[in-house]
């Protein structure tokens, strides 16, 4: 059995709280809503990370919408991406003729983004945007625009609201930056 213990332990600081949080997310609704009056979106979420932000999210959107989800894997357990991305769950539905809105935990390095845009582009989307919790810019090297952010952060590694390392700290309700000493070891 593993040991017990408060998950803030493990954090260096916390970066937003929950209420910074739900008042981004409501924020983020809000603008997505005006921007796709008379259109019926389909919204994708993409697993696992990004579960927390996209229910608070679409409870947040006046507009008829659609939900679907996608897996994509270039993490592992590492705390950096390894730049090759593998579709680990595909959409059950075509998108063609579709607007589409890719809902993402946090944009990066951009490479899983760039690859599921070239995707879903391909498959006959009329429109695709990208809303993302959190934007770290410093850490780009493939060319994206991120047309939906909450937050712009450091480069630090962060957990929380869905956020993981190693699969755990996802259901902290603040995300914060994790201590290097827990990937370190």
């Amino acid at each position: 059995m593993k040991e017990k213990r408060d998950l803030y332990q493990d954090l260096e600081s916390i970066l937003y709280s929950k209420e910074q949080l739900s008042e981004a997310v409501s924020e983020l609704g809000a603008r997505i809503t005006n921007d796709f009056q008379g259109k019926t979106p389909v919204m994708i979420c993409i697993l696992k990370g990004a579960t927390v932000f996209f229910c608070d999210l679409i409870r947040q959107i006046n507009l008829p919408l659609e939900i679907e989800f996608m897996a994509v894997s270039s993490y592992g357990a590492s705390t950096k991406s390894s730049g090759e991305v593998r579709l680990v769950k595909d959409l059950d539905r075509s998108i063609h003729g579709r607007d589409v809105i890719i809902v993402e935990d946090i944009v990066d390095s951009g490479m899983t983004l760039n690859f599921l845009k070239k995707s879903l582009i391909s498959r006959g989307a009329v429109s695709l945007r990208i809303a993302t919790l959190l934007d770290k810019p410093a850490r780009r090297v493939a060319p994206l625009t991120v047309d939906y952010s909450c937050f712009e952060i450091p480069d630090a590694f962060v957990v929380g609201y869905g956020l993981d390392y190693n699969e755990v700290y996802r259901n902290l309700p603040d995300i914060g930056i994790l201590s290097p000493r827990i990937y370190a070891e």
